[in-house]
This record gives C-alpha cells, structure tokens and sequence, in this order.
C-alpha cells in the first residue's frame, strides 16, 4: 500500500474506502452524498446522510470531497477524511493522518 494513500471515511465511520477507488461521487436532492466506486459492477457507498433536522449538506460539498482528496494525494503520509457535523459550521470535510 502506498504510504500516501487517502482514504475516505462515512460520516459514522461504519464503512472507510481508498479515495482512489472512488469512480464519482454524487450529491443528491435530499443533501446525501455517494460515492460510486470503479471497478464494483456498480457499488456504491453512501457516506452521508444528514439528519431531517439537522443542517443540509453544501451544495457543493461532494465537489469539495474531490478537492480535499486531491490535494491530499500530495502528502507525504496517509490520510483519512471524514464528513462532520456540528451546530456552528454545519457539515465540512476534515483530515487526519492515519
């Protein structure tokens, strides 16, 4: 495995797949993002699904999935980035060194 892998982790942490596997990624029009992996005869991972009282997820944020992964993709050591929610800064992406 190469030591500058990113991973990508569900908003739980029940699932945890390698950015590069990722074939797209999709929000829909209810706020959940999917990742649609290669390779998988269609498989698909579902790494966020906002609560109905919670706060919606950004328009634009399965776009900053890809953004954040590509930009990990240049450190020097493995990453995980996970989707988090709170109250002040409503859904965001944050990474962590494995």
């Amino acid at each position: 495995m190469d030591a500058r892998a990113v991973w990508v982790a569900k908003d739980d942490g029940s699932d945890i797949i390698r950015a590069d596997a990722i074939a797209g990624i999709g929000r829909d029009y209810n706020g959940n993002i999917t990742a649609r992996l290669a390779g998988g005869e269609g498989s698909a991972v579902t790494l966020v699904v906002p609560t109905p009282d919670g706060p919606p997820t950004p328009d634009d944020f399965h776009r900053q999935l890809i953004k954040i992964a590509a930009e990990l993709s240049h450190a020097a050591e493995a990453s995980i980035v996970r989707p988090v929610c709170d109250e002040k800064h409503g859904w965001q992406w944050i990474n962590e060194p494995m």
